[in-house]
């Protein structure tokens, strides 16, 4: 899953790609680089990120999809908001990445059963702005499977087939390194829900805390925790550099599943 952020403010790549020509010419090169899914985003989710009314993340993110629609690579809208939701799947978006797993906007699971679309659901402690005000949990992992857990019922509840329904632990929304590290470590207790495992790990703070280097210096740490993660399970990799990813996760890949 390649990142085409149409923001001025994502954390890594905040204004790159904000004009629509220059976010589709990045786009088409993800794909050529071996990106399956391009996950479009018209709203920062970065720490600390301010919300952008739903007309302006239509107006940043409409253009880019309807540019990349029908190449090879599936485009997923990553959004929160159902009006959002609705046109980018008119324009061909055929996944929403919701990183709030329906809780913003509940109503948006009727729209993705009703359309029959894939949905990634994300556990985040509270709301961007916030998530990252001393998160705590009692044990990080049990916490984000029986959120998850919940969030995949009210889901199916909602009219959504769980086949259609990915689970992605959050990484870095709303947790400290340690925690991280802990669902990175026992990611194959997420793994047992049952559901394809998300994880996006790209360029995140946790990465620089643990390394010193800057965000577009992380690209080996990114790797190594692709890795494990695949090694534990995870199915969807999430990231900014994907020819780099890409191969890694071939070879990786080989030799996990023979």
């Amino acid at each position: 899953m390649g990142v085409v952020n149409v923001t001025p403010d994502s954390f890594s790549d905040g204004g790159e790609f904000l004009a629509a020509a220059d976010a589709i010419a990045h786009g088409l090169r993800l794909a050529a680089d071996g990106a399956h899914i391009l996950d479009i985003g018209g709203e920062s989710t970065r720490p600390g990120a301010q919300p952008v009314d739903a007309d302006e993340e239509l107006r940043r993110v409409l253009p880019v999809i309807e540019g990349l629609a029908g190449g090879e690579a599936r485009i997923s809208i990553d959004t929160t908001k159902v009006e959002v939701a609705s046109r980018a799947f008119e324009a061909g978006a055929t996944i929403v990445n919701d990183v709030s797993a329906f809780r913003f906007e509940p109503e948006l699971a009727g729209l993705v059963a009703e359309a029959g679309v894939d949905c990634c659901l994300m556990h985040m402690l509270g709301e961007p702005r916030t998530m990252q005000d001393d998160p705590g949990y009692d044990d990080v992992v049990a916490d984000v499977r029986a959120f998850l857990e919940e969030r995949l019922a009210f889901a199916t509840t909602a009219g959504v087939r769980e086949e259609r329904i990915w689970l992605d632990p959050g990484i870095g929304f709303g947790k400290t390194l340690e925690h991280n590290l802990e669902l990175l470590r026992r990611l194959d207790e997420i793994v047992a829900l049952g559901r394809p495992v998300v994880v996006g790990t790209s360029r995140k703070s946790f990465l620089g805390k643990l390394t010193g280097k800057a965000e577009k210096e992380r690209l080996p740490g990114t790797i190594a925790t692709n890795v494990l993660a695949l090694e534990r399970g995870a199915r969807v990799f999430r990231v900014h550099d994907v020819a780099e990813a890409a191969q890694a996760l071939a070879v990786a890949a080989a030799v996990v599943r023979g």
